[in-house]
């Protein structure tokens, strides 16, 4: 079976975002509070509490600009949390209703054949499908609005 690895965005990358740098759109986050119970933080991967602060920005999950750098709105926790590193999805991810799955090669472009609208259950294993096939080098899962929640790769030796 392959196994998986989930991480959420790297912390240097938040770590910026917190001290004020720009966001995919050269601005700095918004501070608000969390509204409503699904506001997941991408760098933990977990729910921001309603009421908490939040940062609100424009996230770009690609390294360059190209045709498939798709950039949208994502949260953030305002202060520090935990990198999200594990081997599997976070357990509130089965209740997205539905999600976006679409795999990508190494050049960083959709493979269209990979796209899928699934319920957040089906989730792990279509994402073990597809990086089944040596030309979808990750994985992007995205919710039902298109905004990023988080890449899965096939997990290395030792993971």
């Amino acid at each position: 079976m392959t196994r998986l690895a989930v991480r959420g965005i790297p912390t240097g990358r938040a770590e910026r975002l917190r001290g004020g740098g720009p966001d995919a759109n050269g601005q700095p986050a918004l501070r608000r509070r969390a509204q409503g119970r699904m506001n997941p933080c991408r760098h933990c991967l977990q729910l921001i509490r309603e009421g908490d602060e939040t940062l609100v920005l424009g996230w770009r999950p690609f390294d360059d600009l190209q045709p498939y750098a798709e950039a949208g709105p994502i949260f953030l926790h305002a202060d520090d949390c935990p990198r999200y590193v594990s081997d599997r999805l976070p357990s509130w991810f089965a209740h997205l209703q539905p999600a976006l799955l679409r795999g990508y090669g190494a050049d960083d472009w959709i493979r269209y054949d990979t796209g899928q609208v699934l319920p957040g259950t089906e989730l792990d294993p279509a994402c073990r499908m597809l990086l089944k096939d040596p030309d979808v080098a990750y994985v992007h899962i995205r919710s039902k609005f298109n905004c990023f929640l988080c890449r899965v790769v096939r997990a290395g030796p030792g993971e």
